[in-house]
């Protein structure tokens, strides 16, 4: 006969692993939104493809170091992968966008707009950053201004 104590591990279990099958669905959540294959992601966090397979359908518990291999990989937050709580991404700081934007341009080929405007900036003297200044301040009070 099953003991109340029983009853409560059995349940416990029981609950820990709808929460485990929780975090492999979100494991193949964090897959399908980088548009990566499973052979893609698993070795993006050195894993073989067969075991991500496993932990995208449940039949393997993802280890300590597989979560955060996937969070520091794929910028995913740790609270949320484990349990769906707050943002899937870690927010960057302002700091962090530009320097991905500038290493995005550093590695585009082409000659875009953005890149030209960037090694325009890189080469402004002190007297046309403060004129720059100047000029983006009454754009903006144009821009309030107007209806």
């Amino acid at each position: 006969m099953l003991t109340q104590l029983d009853l409560r591990n059995i349940i416990r279990i029981e609950e820990n692993r709808k929460e485990v099958n929780k975090m492999n669905a979100r494991i193949e959540a964090v897959r399908k939104h980088e548009g990566l294959t499973q052979e893609q992601f698993a070795d993006r966090i050195n894993l073989s493809r067969n075991y991500l397979w496993m932990l995208e359908n449940g039949s393997r518990t993802p280890s300590d170091r597989t979560i955060s291999d996937i969070c520091r990989e794929f910028g995913v937050r740790e609270a949320w992968l484990r349990t769906g709580e707050g943002e899937m991404f870690v927010q960057d700081t302002q700091s962090e966008q530009v320097a991905a934007f500038l290493a995005d341009l550093t590695k585009d080929d082409s000659d875009t707009f953005k890149k030209r405007f960037v090694e325009m900036l890189a080469g402004l003297s002190p007297a046309d950053w403060e004129l720059l200044e100047r000029m983006a301040e009454k754009l903006t009070q144009k821009k309030e201004e107007s209806p």
